[in-house]
């Protein structure tokens, strides 16, 4: 399954706060309209929303070559670059976001500096964006294929949030190596947090599995440490926002307490996340910025208040897991095991990328 569907001139979104009582698809014809959805959590999770900015950029460039005149790139660049601008402050944390739009922003300047005509600028960037989704399905499955290297037989593990398919383009990143031990029959049940207070785990990755065929049983988060210390999990998987370049992760908010948990118990903590997850010009997770929510998620229900009238709420919607508690990185090219600074640097030199 997926999340996004290119038509064209149309991305059709998966409106994944309907789910998973409605399946209903928003389409986007500019960048607006796709900036739009990723703030509204209609779309989410960072490959997911990396490759709809993307998206975003190309539809804008078809939108702004059918306002011009002319029909001449130099019209048209002010417009593709005040997009870009706009996507990119739609969710500070998720690194992938801002990977794709420099991507899509590169692509733009090499439209100007070869003199391409509007024609070739929409063409270019419509390539650059498919290109990008399609990177996305393959990176997840060499995650998934790579993740079944840490397991020798039947497990049972636990995953929050949701990193499935509706979290990338196709497959999923923690989600994906569940599938690959699924696929294997390696899995004997996963442990679903419910992800409060969005509920991406009891909304969409339940959701998932129930698809899959996936035997899963759904917890409320502060379930996890009861259920692990009765040796019931094996091992948890989550995915990742954002990994600092000496291994600290941000995550959905309630990862950081799973990995301290797994400190305690002797569970290995394992981070899936694809190579432009890692952001190595921030040192450390003390740098990672952290998006702060509505209140009203958490104190309201269904769109009812549940909290006293003058109780206040705080809602982050990410925390930071520091690397000392991560067992493993899962990427497309192999695994980062006790991941630190030079452990990274390391990686990065041997598979020669450079995700600076």
């Amino acid at each position: 399954m997926t999340g996004l569907k290119w038509q064209g001139d149309k991305l059709l979104v998966l409106d994944q706060t309907l789910l998973p009582g409605t399946e209903e698809w928003v389409s986007c014809s500019g960048a607006d309209d796709v900036a739009k959805c990723i703030v509204s959590m209609k779309v989410r999770g960072a490959p997911a929303i990396g490759a709809a900015a993307a998206f975003g950029v190309a539809l804008e460039a078809a939108e702004a070559y059918r306002q011009v005149s002319e029909h001449t790139a130099a019209q048209m660049y002010p417009q593709l670059e005040e997009a870009i601008v706009r996507l990119g402050k739609t969710r500070p944390t998720a690194v992938n976001l801002f990977w794709a739009l420099d991507r899509m922003s590169n692509a733009l300047a090499e439209c100007r500096s070869s003199e391409a005509t509007g024609e070739q600028v929409v063409t270019t960037l419509r390539a650059v964006a498919a290109a990008i989704a399609a990177e996305d399905v393959q990176v997840n499955r060499a995650i998934g294929r790579h993740g079944l290297d840490l397991f020798r037989g039947p497990v049972s593990v636990l995953t929050h949030c949701n990193t499935g398919s509706l979290a990338t383009v196709e497959y999923g990143t923690a989600l994906g190596v569940i599938r690959a031990l699924h696929e294997q029959g390696w899995i004997n049940n996963v442990y679903v947090d419910e992800t409060r207070p969005f509920l991406q785990g009891a909304r969409l990755t339940a959701y998932e599995l129930g698809l899959e065929g996936i035997s899963h049983t759904l917890i409320t988060d502060s379930m996890a440490g009861h259920f692990m210390k009765e040796g019931s999990v094996n091992a948890v998987l989550v995915g990742a926002d954002r990994i600092a370049a000496n291994g600290d992760t941000a995550n959905k908010i309630g990862t950081y307490s799973l990995a301290v948990l797994c400190h305690h118990h002797g569970i290995p903590f394992y981070v899936a996340a694809p190579t432009s997850t890692f952001d190595l010009s921030t040192p450390s997770g003390e740098s990672i910025p952290i998006e702060y929510r509505d209140d009203r998620e958490v104190l309201e229900w269904l769109g009812q208040r549940s909290a006293p009238a003058r109780t206040s709420g705080i809602n982050p919607a990410f925390d930071v897991t520091p690397a000392e508690l991560i067992e493993g990185i899962i990427t497309e090219h192999g695994v980062i095991y006790l991941p630190d600074k030079q452990r990274i640097a390391n990686f990065f030199r041997e598979v020669g990328g450079d995700e600076s």
